[in-house]
């Protein structure tokens, strides 16, 4: 997932740079929501991952 946020802020700032500001914008809007989605994921993996079933 962390891969895929970063290849949308690679096209945000390429869009950005050749000045395409809409698609640029969405592309950053959803690499922001992936990013925040992996968070979310890898802090549920931390806290599953320390729960010890004996």
């Amino acid at each position: 997932m962390l891969s895929w946020t970063l290849t949308f802020f690679i096209i945000a700032i390429l869009a950005g740079l050749l000045g395409f500001t809409g698609i640029a914008g969405a592309a950053a809007g959803i690499a922001k929501i992936l990013f925040f989605v992996f968070l979310v994921v890898f802090v549920i993996s931390l806290i599953a991952g320390r729960r010890v079933v004996t």
